[in-house]
This record gives structure tokens, sequence and C-alpha cells, in this order.
């Protein structure tokens, strides 16, 4: 019977929680056509009319190398790409199949030229690998998530579902054998019936461990985003994910099993509102909304994979370099407010949020306050010394007699005469604590 091993579990998470901020990349045939990932389940491509875009498929020369330097350029210290998304479309050299980029005009396997391209920026790499597979014969065609799923002309007479299942564990051992150390194997999804055991998931699992020693794992072969898993309802099952990673959402007050103990969570988040490349969607959120949600997941505990979608020729659009280049310049000030932090266990602040590690606690303040600012829970004799994070220059402890009549035990720090903060996106303000 399995036994949860909470101590190496501990351990092999502890650059995962320290690291925080990832890159995730969604990039196959779909980006040819602009219009998402989803684009052949959304407009019901046949196989037939979907398959020849594989024969134009011609990413420019080096482009995992782009991808890799804008991640570390941004402060991001992990990268995920999509070795083989819905569309069956492998991005490396499998033997099991001719779908692959080393039959297209590009020629060169890309997963390792990415996985050579994030290691040598020093990187963590993330492999992506669906569960479906619009492409393969013996995919279920009459399930939900199928192209074919309304079209009476397609029936699953004939298809043996084992056949396919056999080709998926060996397409995740090639990638778990050929392409160096994997830091993680996000796996995605399950829906309705095919979850768990339904992929034969304790001996993937089982597989993938015995391959890459110390991997991550996510939770999708349990459940779709939305869903629990065996994690957080208390009991976990031989093929329990070790993060769970809800979607295109923040959860309010983090994560907790059913228990009440932190869960290890991800956000995945897209940086416009299409998980890969498309040309009509201009919706991009703004610099500021990114650092301040990077900086809200961080205080609750989670970590941020933020999505970007190189085009057909393999490049990141340029708005998404401009977002991704000004957060890094906000990282290379604050990163130390960020990785290897978490939630405070002081209360939200009316002025921003808090992030902690150990003794030090990281004051983000979004809005500077009348008078001087209040550190709820904090008291004067607890302080060892306040810095301005991104300058080193100190920050008193206030004095004023404005303070005076006002209830609370709690001290307060002099932000200075200038009503306008110093970096308006986040002033990060370092207390360290005695």
């Amino acid at each position: 019977m399995y036994q949860f091993d909470r101590k190496e579990y501990e351990e092999r998470m502890k650059w995962f929680v320290h690291d925080r901020f990832g890159m995730f990349i969604h990039f196959g045939l779909y980006s040819m056509i602009g219009r998402g990932c989803l684009v052949q389940e959304t407009e019901r491509f046949q196989d037939e009319e979907y398959t020849p875009y594989a024969k134009e498929f011609n990413p420019a020369p080096n482009c995992p190398r782009e991808w890799a330097r804008l991640a570390k350029k941004a402060g991001m210290q992990y990268v995920v790409l999509t070795a083989k998304h819905h569309e069956g479309y492998c991005l490396f050299d499998s033997q099991y199949t001719d779908y692959k980029i080393t039959n297209s005009p590009y020629g060169k396997d890309l997963i390792r030229e990415y996985a050579d391209a994030c290691r040598e920026e020093g990187l963590k790499v993330g492999l992506y690998y669906s569960l479906l597979d619009w492409h393969h014969d013996d995919y279920p065609h009459r399930t939900a998530r199928h192209p074919q799923s309304n079209d009476p002309a397609f029936s699953d007479e004939g298809r043996d579902f084992d056949k396919y299942l056999t080709y998926m564990h060996n397409q995740v051992r090639e990638l778990c054998t050929n392409y160096g150390k994997i830091d993680i194997m996000w796996f995605d999804f399950s829906y309705d019936e095919m979850s768990g055991e339904k992929w034969r998931a304790t001996e993937l699992v089982n597989m993938v461990r015995e391959l890459q020693p110390g991997i991550i794992i996510d939770n999708r072969l349990e459940t779709s985003a939305a869903g629990k898993d065996s994690m957080a309802l208390g009991d976990p099952v031989p093929y329990h994910g070790d993060f769970c990673c809800p979607e295109q959402v923040i959860p309010p007050d983090g994560m907790k099993d059913v228990n009440g103990n932190d869960l290890i969570w991800e956000s995945c988040v897209t940086i416009n509102n299409h998980w890969s490349y498309a040309k009509d969607d201009h919706f991009f959120k703004s610099t500021p909304m990114l650092i301040k949600k990077l900086v809200e997941i961080v205080s609750k505990g989670g970590n941020l994979l933020l999505d970007v979608g190189p085009n057909a020729n393999g490049h990141i659009p340029e708005r998404s370099v401009k977002a991704l280049e000004e957060i890094g310049k906000w990282m290379e000030k604050n990163r130390e407010s960020i990785l290897g932090c978490g939630k405070s266990s002081l209360p939200k602040p009316d002025w921003g949020r808090l992030t902690q590690n150990g003794k030090d606690l990281y004051l983000h303040v979004y809005e500077n306050t009348v008078g001087p600012l209040p550190l709820y829970g904090v008291s004067n004799e607890e302080i060892e010394c306040i810095r301005e994070l991104a300058s080193g220059a100190e920050v008193r402890i206030s004095d004023s007699w404005v303070q005076n009549g006002i209830d609370g035990k709690y001290a307060f720090i002099d932000m200075g005469e200038d009503p306008d903060l110093p970096d308006p996106v986040g002033t990060v303000i370092k207390v360290t604590l005695k």
C-alpha cells in the first residue's frame, strides 16, 4: 500500500517554493494559425485539414535561446514548454510517430535545443505533455474534449485505447530519457472519466520518478484545473501531483487541504487572453498588473507561471517582450522580496501586500498613506532595521506626534515628505525583525 513520505516530498519541493516565478510557453502548429492552441477543437478541424500545417512549420533558428534569455531577463527561474499539446504534434524527435518537428522544414529537435538553452541561462527545465491527443487514431473521438466529439461520422469502434496509452507512456519515457535532467513534468489534463488510472497513472508516475529522481509533477493526472486532487483531500494516492495548478485565477486565500494545511500551488496565467499566439488578441495585461499579481501570488504562498505564445516564426510578440523586460527591471531591484519568500503571518495591510522570508518582512507599498505608514502586528521593539530594498537606504521608525492618539500597539514607518512613492508600481520596504 502506498505511503506518502512527507519529508522526501518537502525536500524535492524546496527549489520550487523558493523560485516562485516561471515562464509557460505554448508553441505548436496552432501558432501558425494564430487563433489559440485550442483552434483545432473550437473550429472543429478534421485531421486531414490540420496536419498540412506540419509541412510548413519552420521556426527561426535558435528561437529557444531567445525564449530562455527573455525568461532570465524577466527574473524567472524556470520554464515549461509544450513538448506535445492536445493536437498531438511533437516538438521532439519521437521514434513513435512521424507527426513531429524533425519531419518539418525546421528539421531539428526543438526540445533538445530548448533544454540546452535553459540550462545555459541557469533555468530549470519543465516539459508539458498533453494526455489528450487529437491526432492519434486510437485516442477516443467521442469524448467531450475532441474536435470530432459531436460528428456522427466518427465513432470509437475499432479504436484501442490501451494501444494509445502504450504510445503515450513510450513518449513520456523518451522525454525523461533523452534530454538530461528534467525538473518539472507538467501533464495536462484529466476530465470526466478520463482521469487517474484511466491513464495507467501509477505506472506512469513510477516510471517518471525512476527515470528522473527528484522531478516535480503537477496534479492533472488526477484532475482538471478546477478539481480537487488527493493531496487536497488529505489522502495522497500513488500518482498524486506535487502541486496544484489553478488556471487563470488566483485563489483568494491561497490553497489548503481539508485539514487546513497549506498546499503547494502554482497559478498559470496568460499574458493576454490566449494560451498561445493569437494575432487578434490585443488584450495584454499591463506591467504594473503583472508585477502586482506576482506579489499577490507569493504573498499567498504560491508560484506564478506566466504564459507567452511565440508566433509561427518562434518569436515572442513585441508587447510580451516589453512587459517581460519591464518586469525584469523591477525584479532586478526587488527580487529578494519574491525569491525564497512566501506568505506572512501578519494580516494584509490596506496599503499593499506582505511577503516574508524568515525574519525579513517585505512591505510591498502600492498606495502611500496620509502620515506615517502603520505596520500592523509588529511593535517598535521587535524591529532590527528598516531599508528601502531598491536603494538600500535606511528608513526610520516614525515618532511623529500625529500617531500618538491612535489605538493599537504597532510600529509606524516614516515614508518621508514626498506623497509619491519612489516606485509607483510597488515600492518595497524591507523590515528585519530581531
